[in-house]
This record gives C-alpha cells, structure tokens and sequence, in this order.
C-alpha cells in the first residue's frame, strides 16, 4: 500500500496542524502542490507519510473531507484546491473509490478530486510546523485550534491528545 498523500483544500497552516495531531501520519510537510491534471497552478497542501498499519487511507482521506470545505465550492478554491494527490493511478482510483463511498455521510456534493500529483514544492522553513511551533499566535486561537476540538471530537481513537492538549491549554 501506497504510504504517501498529498492533501489540499484549506489553507496549509490548518491542514498540517490537522495532520501533524494524527497517531500514525509520520511527516507532514506543508508547500504548494499541483497535479498532472492541472499542472501549471500550484494551491497550498501538505505532503504526508503515514504508517497503514496504524492509520488507513480511508480514515485519512474522511479525516481531510471533514475537516475542510470539501462541499464548497468557495471562491478561493484556486489558492484551496480540494483534492487528495496520489502517486500512482491505482491509488487515484482506490481514493476515488473512498470519496464516493464517504458521499453518503454528506448533504451536498463532494468537491474534492483525485488527482495525480506532478510537483511538491516546500514553504519555507520559518511556515513548517506553524501551529505547533506557536500555538497561541492570533490566528491559530481562532482558525485553528477550532479545527483540533472538532478532530477531538469526530475521531477519538486516532488524535495524539496529549500533543493537541499541551499545544491548546
């Protein structure tokens, strides 16, 4: 099984706090992505390794479609691509396969795509880590720890509580 994933939809500041919190996702790094499909405009997302045998790509893929807009198709959505990037076509189409099935748990459609990631470029070094390294900055008390106390809530067993806490309180 594939253990790599790109991720967009939200600004990358929230996406790598959301994931660096995951029991099993083992880096996160946070750039601008884009994908065969569209491969002259870059959008924020993070690049992730994580361990399947600890978190699954089901439960990553549900993970990101909750915790972002993934029904809105927002005026941003250029600089916020909803999309989970793979690496190979057969991963493209198993996350396909996991989008539709998780259709039944929304309202409205699901804007976010499979698509084949072509580049990653890296932020730099002073955004890594962003919440993490200063979780009380303005914009993290009020974009981002509401995200981790929905992710508290939504998914239990596969949040790293004592890191989210000490970062939050």
């Amino acid at each position: 099984m594939n253990n790599k994933l790109g991720l967009g939809g939200s600004c990358y500041w929230c996406t790598e706090a959301i994931f660096r919190s995951i029991i099993g996702v083992q880096t996160v790094e946070q750039g601008w992505l884009n994908s065969f499909e569209d491969h002259i405009s870059f959008s924020e997302g993070i690049f992730l390794e994580f361990d399947p045998h600890i978190i699954t790509l089901n439960e990553l893929v549900e993970i990101h479609l909750l915790t972002h807009s993934s029904t809105s198709n927002h005026s941003r959505r250029d600089k916020y691509r909803s999309a989970v990037y793979c690496q190979t076509i057969e991963h493209q189409k198993e996350v396909e396969g996991i989008i539709a099935t998780l259709q039944g748990e929304f309202d409205q459609p699901i804007i976010t795509r499979a698509l084949l990631i072509n580049e990653f470029k890296l932020s730099p070094e002073h955004y890594q880590d962003y919440f993490y390294t200063a979780p009380k900055r303005p914009f993290c008390q009020k974009i981002i720890v509401p995200k981790l106390v929905k992710l508290m809530e939504e998914f239990k067993s596969k949040v790293n509580f004592k890191q989210v806490n000490k970062a939050i309180n």
